[in-house]
């Protein structure tokens, strides 16, 4: 698969966010794509963006939904940098920096923080088209990245990354785009890899036990029962295991 987290930097001007103001441009730093992922897996597969997420949410940053974790409405918008009172397109722009200061968002993700936020509907669609413009919103690059880290991040197949970019509000056309960027080998290997790992906890069960656990780890992370039949198969042969009278029934 090839790495996409070439994206064009855009730095927010100064006057509004400060040195650090970045949207979808900046949003993949030196620490690569795997950014967007929020917590270690359990199967081996870890992300790089827990601590410090939880970090910004005890000094009472945004959470995931846009909203101030913590702090009295009176303040919060002081806090942020936001406009108290005014112009509302001056506070969605505020928001909008805010809100991609580190972390990329989908317009749609943006949009719903803004109607959250009580901004009219026809200042949000301006600004979050300026935004677009100017390349500070782009929900192709942020398919392609989001695809790029919760795959090797943890280890999701393109069933369950294109359910979650839906989910962002990310258009079919380009989910397909990013998806079909993880080509089936890949794909395959890294389901290799997760049931290697989880192999060695099945030591000691019965095989259809060790089947169950391992093929249901593999389809909750959106593999196909084809390839899941056939990984989990092999690696069972490789223990010593018969699996002759395996089929699709067996899950």
């Amino acid at each position: 698969m090839t790495r996409r987290t070439d994206w064009a930097d855009h730095t927010a001007p100064e006057s509004r966010t400060g040195a650090a103001g970045r949207g979808h441009g900046g949003g993949v730093d030196q620490d690569g794509a795997d950014r967007y992922d929020s917590r270690g897996d359990s199967d081996g597969f870890q992300d790089g963006e827990g601590r410090s997420r939880g970090r910004r949410r005890r000094r009472g940053g945004f959470g995931s939904d846009g909203h101030q974790d913590s702090g009295s409405p009176s303040s919060s918008r002081a806090e942020k940098g936001e406009p108290p009172t005014g112009d509302p397109a001056e506070r969605a722009r505020a928001i909008c920096l805010r809100l991609l200061t580190g972390t990329p968002r989908t317009r749609k993700q943006l949009a719903d923080a803004l109607r959250k936020r009580e901004i009219p509907d026809e200042v949000a669609e301006e600004v979050l088209s300026r935004f677009e413009e100017v390349g500070l919103i782009n929900d192709s690059a942020f398919a392609d990245a989001w695809v790029e880290s919760r795959h090797h991040g943890r280890g999701l197949a393109r069933r369950a990354l294109a359910r979650e970019l839906r989910t962002k509000g990310v258009e079919s056309t380009l989910i397909d785009e990013a998806v079909g960027q993880l080509d089936p080998e890949q794909e395959e290997a890294t389901a290799r890899e997760l049931v290697a790992r989880k192999l060695r906890s099945t030591r000691g069960l019965d095989r259809d036990k060790r089947l169950r656990r391992l093929a249901g780890m593999l389809a909750r992370k959106g593999y196909g029962e084809g390839m899941v039949l056939r990984v989990v198969r092999q690696a069972l042969e490789k223990e010593g295991e018969e699996t002759d009278d395996l089929g699709y029934e067996a899950f």
